[in-house]
């Protein structure tokens, strides 16, 4: 059974996620701060029959992360798929006016070293194993700067840079790094933005391995 391994797993994007890719046959660790609500979704989506677990770690935090993922990989199995999209904090959305350094350090964790720390784990087992997806689930400021969210505007564009040269170094490996950009926020209902299309955008982008980056919906649309 492949494993998908969601780091920033909640009940909206999250378990859409993992409802998609379990009707496919995957088993699904789920990744994120807070025990307590990963395993009570990890138990819901039991309930369904789906096969998933709960895991605790702070992304700003390397160890903690490499810890988190080992523990999936024990689990379930070898990672298949990684899917980074943890929410950005509130800290990070300030003017650029009004960013300090102390501000901009802990995004540039958040969205840099977290994500680089994560796929440098698991692309060691996905080399071994021939192939493998990983996912990065951005907002329109990876590609278009907000000047009144200074800090996930310069975090989310290195962490699109890092995406794009991953993309390119690891295709001879058969391992696609593909980043998804969804303009403003996930709306349930929405034709383009509920989580369950936005889900199955991200199968599809696993599936095909096509272009780096792929849109939700086009920026202008907001």
């Amino acid at each position: 059974m492949p494993t998908l391994a969601i780091i920033g797993a909640g009940s909206n994007l999250g378990a859409a996620v993992a409802r998609r890719f379990a009707k496919e046959g995957f088993s699904v660790g789920l990744v994120s701060r807070n025990l307590d609500r990963t395993t009570e979704l990890a138990g819901t989506l039991q309930s369904e029959g789906i096969t998933a677990r709960g895991y605790t770690a702070d992304v700003r935090d390397p160890a903690s992360l490499r810890d988190a993922l080992d523990a999936v990989s024990a689990d379930l199995g070898p990672i298949d798929v990684l899917q980074y999209s943890p929410l950005p904090a509130k800290e990070y959305l300030r003017p650029v006016l009004e960013t300090t350094v102390e501000d901009l350090q802990p995004a540039l964790e958040f969205s840099i070293l977290g994500p680089l720390a994560a796929i440098h784990h698991v692309t060691q087992h996905m080399r071994f194993l021939g192939g493998g997806t990983v996912l990065l689930v951005n907002g329109g400021s990876a590609v278009r700067p907000v000047a009144k969210f200074a800090g996930t505007s310069v975090a989310f564009a290195g962490e699109s840079a890092l995406g794009q040269m991953l993309h390119e170094a690891l295709a001879p490996d058969d391992i696609h790094v593909g980043q998804l950009i969804i303009p403003g926020a996930i709306e349930p209902g929405h034709p383009r933005k509920d989580p369950e299309v936005i889900a199955e955008r991200l199968w599809e982008m696993h599936r095909d391995h096509g272009d780096f980056r792929v849109y939700a919906q086009d920026l202008d649309a907001e």
